[in-house]
């Protein structure tokens, strides 16, 4: 495990700075704007990103240049079956000078942690980071400790069926905002992959400055927080929570805290847009990844359910005035 503490320029506005994040993300892993631009959305909504694939696919690559580019603290853990609660959290240990217990921060005390194939680690392991992505702190020897408040998991995970993984609960999965698949690349930018790491320094990437800061991005979440969201947005979001907990390909319907996140998550694509208020659309367009996380689908494709459940819940209709007038605070 590695922690490193990246300092941020300035960077224009905080639109501007999400933009260039979101270029430089681009640049990282061709041909996924769609994954990426879910990606920030989850990032502003004070959110935690779970990435799902099979190996070698670039998982591991976005979150290190999402780490890279939001600056703060970085810690990476590399989840394997002998890994420990402590190993995460920290531990104490005793000091014969003081003749007391000194606290050993682990890597969890960081602005963003990076938790690579998360479904190595044993169930009792995973469970240390419950906590900590629940309520930004952590409980050592009955002692707590807070976490920074733009605190960020990004965890990798290969599919169930790999050999030697352990399935994360739905009581860590619901802790996610979002759980996205990166995909196969297209045959374009495979072979530009394959021309890059052709010469000399190909495999010697260099390390880029941050584009944040933990406070600024803190500040645009609270933002973000700040986009209004109308009674008839809310209420459509309350029907399709109803409607999931009733369909017959759904296990596990959305949670109370799923709705919110996934309000949030509305509003951080409504700020991205350069909106102050939610619209439908907002709604639509982060279903996917924002229920592929939290929904028990074990019968047909994820995504098929999902348009299903979308396809069968009136759409709100009217003025976008209407939207930005009729928000609840």
């Amino acid at each position: 495990m590695t922690i490193e503490t990246i300092a941020a320029p300035h960077v224009g506005s905080d639109r501007a700075a999400i933009e260039a994040i979101r270029r430089r993300l681009e640049a990282t892993l061709k041909g996924k704007q769609q994954a990426i631009g879910h990606v920030l959305e989850c990032l502003l909504a004070r959110g935690h990103l779970l990435l799902e694939d099979r190996p070698g696919l670039g998982k591991t690559t976005l979150a290190k240049a999402v780490a890279e580019a939001i600056g703060g603290r970085f810690a990476r853990v590399q989840c394997t079956p002998d890994l420990l609660p402590s190993d995460i959290t920290g531990f104490n240990i005793f000091n014969q000078k003081t003749q007391e217990f000194d606290f050993r921060a682990g890597p969890v005390f960081a602005d963003v942690l990076l938790a690579d194939e998360i479904n190595r680690a044993t169930p009792r392991t995973q469970s240390a980071l419950l906590e900590a992505m629940a309520e930004r702190q952590v409980t050592v020897d009955t002692e707590r400790f807070p976490l920074g408040e733009s605190f960020f998991v990004i965890a990798t995970q290969n599919p169930h069926e790999q050999h030697g993984t352990y399935p994360l609960p739905e009581a860590q999965l619901d802790r996610f905002a979002m759980k996205l698949e990166i995909g196969y690349p297209a045959a374009a930018d495979e072979r530009a992959m394959l021309a890059a790491a052709v010469g000399p320094g190909a495999e010697k990437p260099n390390a880029r400055e941050a584009l944040l800061d933990p406070e600024r991005l803190a500040r645009i979440q609270a933002e973000v927080a700040a986009v209004a969201v109308a009674d008839v947005v809310q209420d459509y979001l309350v029907r399709l929570g109803e409607k999931s907990r009733g369909h017959r390909d759904i296990a596990v319907g959305a949670s109370p805290r799923g709705l919110l996140t996934w309000q949030r998550t509305a509003q951080a694509r409504a700020w991205i847009d350069g909106r102050d208020f939610v619209t439908p659309d907002d709604v639509q367009q982060v279903a996917e990844p924002v229920l592929s996380v939290r929904l028990g689908i074990d019968r047909a494709d994820p995504r098929d359910v999902i348009d299903d459940l979308m396809r069968g819940v009136a759409v709100p209709a009217g003025p976008a005035a209407t939207l930005e007038r009729g928000a609840s605070r």
